[in-house]
């Protein structure tokens, strides 16, 4: 009789329920799942990563419902990440973009996964980067990450993501709302959605002025500052970037290329087909131009240092963190410590095992 094959080789041979178990193991923080996910690490790097994102009733689900149905056209497999908002009760995903993609909950060749923001800025899960990773590895071709919004803060999907899709719509009071410092410049292509609506163009003209503004100033910036660039790249603009970049793509008049703006109609899956050619174009470039390799540098600095936190964060929130916090807590209210000598104490504590 043959024995009975681990959770990884499970998810390797692209088993939906081994990938479900996994996933749900790495949300609970599971060393088993940790473990299995270790042992998947050379499977993956193979799937191309697409992040959506942009600010609530912007149609991001319907838009990714309508990606998937024209990726799995091409034969390609797809998983789906969808994070979504917390409950305040229970803290477990409310599920609503899952309900918008039930037409193909049968597809063996499309998974769709619900993870927890659990009120983590940047609107990603804990678990997000690594979920991704276990897709990549049972073997998907293209993995979907669609954030639960959008906002001055939450552009952590620029650390997970090879192309990040920015999505605005018309009529939602500030037509360029997503024109924001910080988060203009993660979008490597742009999406005008429901362009059926009045003032769509007008939504295109904007996002293109920010655009070329963007590129001007760069184009003026000294190189040295340049190539230290604050966004690991913005799509066009450098092959690997939109801004901060260190190797600005131009034309043959010497203008440097903006990233693409597509008008799309969701709904109807109008515009579709032409955003699936901008993320292939994106990544062929990404490839090219070695900006791929550039973004998944990053990530991993990024992923490490989140996984950091999250050790110690674990550690606080345990029952010694928290009896211990609570006593420097009332030793700063006490005046027998200021704040910076209570928090010394508490981080040698969590990572040295210092004095309690």
């Amino acid at each position: 009789m043959p024995a009975e094959r681990s959770l990884s080789e499970r998810v390797a041979a692209g088993e939906a329920r081994a990938v479900a178990r996994l996933i749900s193991g790495l949300e609970d923080g599971e060393p088993r799942a940790v473990a299995a996910l270790r042992s998947l690490h050379r499977a993956t790097g193979k799937a191309h990563i697409v992040g959506i994102t942009g600010p609530p009733g912007s149609g991001k689900s319907t838009l990714t419902d309508k990606l998937i149905r024209h990726l799995r056209g091409t034969g390609a497999r797809v998983g789906v990440i969808a994070v979504d908002p917390s409950s305040p009760f229970s803290g477990g995903a409310i599920l609503g973009d899952r309900l918008r993609m039930q037409d193909h909950a049968t597809d063996p060749g499309v998974f769709i996964r619900s993870l927890a923001s659990r009120g983590k800025l940047g609107g990603l899960s804990r678990a997000t980067a690594a979920a991704a990773r276990v897709l990549d590895a049972a073997g998907y071709d293209w993995v979907i990450i669609e954030t639960v919004g959008v906002g001055q803060s939450e552009v952590d999907i620029v650390r997970i993501a090879d192309t990040v899709v920015l999505v605005s719509v018309p009529g939602l009071g500030d037509d360029i709302q997503v024109i924001k410092a910080g988060i203009m410049e993660i979008g490597d292509i742009f999406v005008v959605n429901k362009a059926d609506r009045e003032g769509a163009d007008r939504v295109v003209r904007e996002i293109k002025g920010m655009l070329e503004t963007a590129a001007a100033l760069s184009m003026s910036q000294p190189a040295a500052l340049l190539s230290q660039g604050g966004h690991h790249g913005a799509s066009a603009l450098t092959g690997t970037g939109a801004f901060g970049s260190t190797a600005m793509a131009l034309d043959e008049t010497g203008h440097p290329i903006l990233p693409p703006i597509i008008k799309t109609v969701a709904a109807t899956g109008e515009g579709v087909a032409e955003l699936a050619a901008a993320i292939a174009a994106h990544r062929s470039n990404l490839a090219t131009s070695g900006g791929l390799e550039a973004r998944r540098l990053e990530g991993a600095v990024t992923e490490m240092r989140g996984l950091i936190a999250y050790r110690l964060l674990d550690e606080l929130e345990g029952p010694k963190g928290r009896e211990l916090e609570a006593r420097l807590a009332r030793a700063v209210v006490d005046k027998e410590y200021d704040a910076y000598e209570a928090a010394d104490i508490l981080f040698a504590a969590l990572t040295q095992g210092g004095r309690a």
